[in-house]
């Protein structure tokens, strides 16, 4: 993260209308200024600004193109940084990038212009998983989640807290500097409010993991149901396709087929099951147990019934779980005798609207639109874990009258475990993780 290379990497997708090679690092404007010829010099140009011309090689024309500069520490990097505009042919983009490598710069490695904006201080470790979240989202609620988070709010709520936290502990310190005088500069019954208030606020965030969660990843909905019940069916329904083979045979699916569909601005991952029976064929069984497995894993369970099932046994579901009774096969009966179900033909179409609105209410994202914070993140959540777990051991600790050493030091570790949220306190492995899945260029 200290390296002063210049760095190029291709900044969009090669093969395109235009394409654009980004480069960062002191020296940059006068490395690209080397193979640039223009009415005017990329040295003279100034930060935010774009200069016309050639990229050649020698005598030899490789494209017409636009060059932005950007002078340190008003870039992305918080160092100077120039962007290449080019055509998007993958030749023109390889000559370009060899050329730049020629007069001193390398390859970047994957995310590594976002760890130099990290270590100029331009973003912290939030907001760097924020920009990958970003690039990612494939919904507007989604992109809600990471666009909030890649603006600073989660981070301004974080140092809040942690800031809170730190008056606290200063104030417990200072008591140990005048232990000898038996002085209280941290009224106990403030502190106990104050931590409590904080980690009201921590516990808020954790909970709103499961919604954040779910919209990062996609809301995991199994349909399940007894065979030739019309699982697949409704599966290349709600997908716009066929993806699963459909047969009048029972037991046509015997594994988990997996799809995801956007339904007004959340993404859903529907999962095909293997159909629920008795059966003593060893596939059939392996399926089975693959079906029982997605049930467990579902935040959303699609029970299918034909309208002659007038009895059956639901699975068992979790607290955190949503169970919803679908009868299909309406375009065959009119009978509706089960309470509370979605009544529709997975093959005709009717009632599958409704379906879809009844999935996407399971989902509320009111507050998301209105810019509060929400947790997608499992590192995240766990340092929040943490950090409600230090909290918590501080109110017992003052409960229990323990000296304000030992005080200080859960609420230290609640401060800890909220600085390892946004890079304040961090450490090589967890830098390596989080850039890990990052695309080069970023």
């Amino acid at each position: 993260m200290q390296s002063r290379d210049i760095i190029v990497a291709p900044a969009t997708a090669l093969g395109g209308a235009i394409a654009v090679i980004r480069m960062s690092g002191e020296g940059s404007v006068a490395l690209c200024g080397n193979l640039f010829k223009g009415r005017k010099s990329l040295a003279e140009a100034k930060s935010h600004t774009i200069r016309y011309g050639s990229i050649c090689d020698g005598e030899r024309v490789v494209d017409d193109v636009v060059v932005a500069v950007f002078r340190a520490p008003h870039s992305y990097t918080g160092e100077e940084s120039v962007e290449i505009s080019i055509h998007g042919s993958r030749y023109i983009a390889h000559e370009v990038m060899r050329l730049l490598c020629e007069q001193g710069a390398r390859m970047a490695e994957a995310g590594e212009f976002s760890q130099r904006a990290l270590a100029a201080g331009r973003i912290d470790l939030s907001q760097a998983e924020a920009v990958a979240d970003l690039i990612a989202a494939e919904s507007r609620a989604a992109h809600a989640v990471a666009a909030t988070q890649m603006r600073g709010g989660y981070s301004e709520l974080l140092e809040k807290l942690r800031g809170e936290l730190l008056n606290i502990t200063t104030l417990l310190e200072l008591e140990l500097d005048f232990s000898e005088e038996d002085v209280e500069f941290a009224d106990r019954e403030r502190l106990r409010s104050m931590l409590e208030q904080t980690d009201g606020a921590v516990v808020r965030l954790m909970e709103s993991f499961r919604v954040g969660n779910a919209i990062r990843e996609g809301v995991s909905v199994a349909i399940v149901g007894r065979p030739n019940v019309g699982k697949s069916t409704l599966l290349n329904r709600l997908v716009g396709d066929d993806r699963a083979m459909v047969s009048d045979i029972a037991g046509t699916t015997r594994d988990t087929i997996e799809e995801s569909v956007v339904i007004d601005d959340i993404r859903f991952r529907f999962i095909d099951t293997a159909g629920l029976h008795d059966t003593d064929d060893r596939l059939e069984k392996m399926g089975i147990e693959r079906t029982e497995r997605a049930i467990r894993q579902a935040q959303i369970v699609l029970y299918m019934v034909e309208p002659s099932q007038c009895e059956f046994e639901l699975p068992t579901l979790s607290d955190e779980q949503t169970m919803l009774v679908v009868v299909n096969k309406m375009d065959a009966t009119s009978e509706r005798n089960i309470e509370g179900a979605l009544y529709i033909s997975a093959r005709g179409g009717e009632g599958v609207d409704a379906l879809r609105h009844a999935l996407r209410s399971t989902v509320d994202t009111e507050g998301l639109y209105r810019g509060e914070v929400v947790v997608s993140n499992m590192r995240h959540f766990e340092a929040l874990s943490r950090a409600h777990e230090g909290l918590q051991a501080a109110v017992k600790a003052l409960d229990m009258g323990v000296s304000e050493e030992l005080l200080a030091e859960d609420i230290r570790s609640a401060i800890n475990a909220l600085a390892e949220i946004t890079g304040r306190i961090t450490s090589d492995d967890i830098l390596k993780n989080v850039f890990a899945n990052f695309c080069i260029g970023k």
